[in-house]
């Protein structure tokens, strides 16, 4: 079964007086791109976490958003000095640059300066975090399955549309090996028209060079091999869409040779319309790589 890189699940827990909530996030990357926002006061949790996200997915920008805070009296705010000094910093650097460009910036106010992530922390009076850690853990899995679940949804609708779109793949080949055909006759005239008036304006005619250069536009006319490793693409599609994801990277891959193919038949069509069905595969194939971007 495919699997979509897109993706999103939320969730909410709680244990040992804090609550929390969770936020997944995921949309297509060429790699596993990993991006944790959870509390660094809980000691070793982005470690578990990131190792636990690196085992049940392949593929994709994931971003996770964890927030921790204490139920009972003995929770409390405390400004991070340091991050309240580092943004501080970056707003007089803003105002600077605006200023010699001489733009006027609205008055910032200190509830804004609050809001912005890291400036407020939310504290407690416990130092040993483990048990609040592993109980974040072990709530992680029903939010991967939720993200996993949609994921492999998106998936299946991904396998539906590739399905069809190797379909009119597949009929727009075999509709260009029957208007090669037809093409035949038509491109042999051409061929003998042209040759005859050669030879009608030409003196001791190397007839060597004369069979070099027909095999040559022979060779340059011929579309068997396109439309055969058209077939074989589009055999080789099938067999990665029934195995299943991670396939992403082989789809992506075989998407550019499909290309390939497709702008060979079109150089080499000499005929109006095999030239329309070349750019009526192409447009199925630039479709079919559009989707291949989302699957895992």
């Amino acid at each position: 079964m495919l699997h979509s890189m897109t993706g999103f699940a939320a969730h909410k827990g709680m244990a040992n007086g804090y609550s929390w909530g969770w936020d997944l996030r995921g949309v297509n990357s060429k790699g596993l791109d990993l991006r944790l926002r959870v509390p660094d006061w809980i000691e070793g949790l982005e470690g578990v976490l990131r190792a636990e996200l690196s085992k049940k997915l392949s593929r994709g920008a994931v971003t996770l958003s964890l927030r921790v805070q204490k139920d009972d009296e003995d929770s409390q705010q405390a400004l991070n000095l340091g991050q309240l000094s580092t943004v501080l910093e970056a707003m007089a650097e803003v105002e600077t640059q605006a200023m010699d460009r001489g733009l006027s910036l609205a008055p910032s106010h200190a509830s804004d300066i609050l809001a912005l992530r890291g400036v407020l922390d939310t504290a407690s009076i416990e130092t040993d975090t483990k048990a609040l850690r592993a109980a974040i853990v072990a709530d992680l899995p029903d939010l991967l399955t939720s993200f996993l679940e949609m994921r492999r949804n998106e998936g299946e609708a991904l396998d539906s549309v590739m399905k069809d779109q190797l379909n009119q793949v597949e009929a727009l080949t075999e509709a260009s090996a029957e208007a090669a055909e037809k093409r035949r006759d038509d491109v042999a005239a051409n061929l003998r028209a042209n040759l005859a008036r050669v030879l009608e304006n030409a003196d001791n005619v190397d007839e060597g060079r004369v069979a070099q250069e027909l095999a040559m536009i022979a060779v340059k006319t011929d579309v068997t091999e396109e439309l055969d490793r058209l077939r074989a693409h589009v055999v080789a599609a099938r067999d990665l869409l029934a195995k299943g994801s991670p396939v992403g990277r082989k789809l992506d891959f075989l998407m550019q040779e499909f290309n390939r193919e497709a702008n060979t038949l079109c150089s080499k069509a000499q005929s109006v319309d095999l030239t329309g069905i070349g750019l009526d595969l192409k447009a199925v194939i630039d479709q079919m790589r559009e989707q291949v971007q989302n699957v895992e």
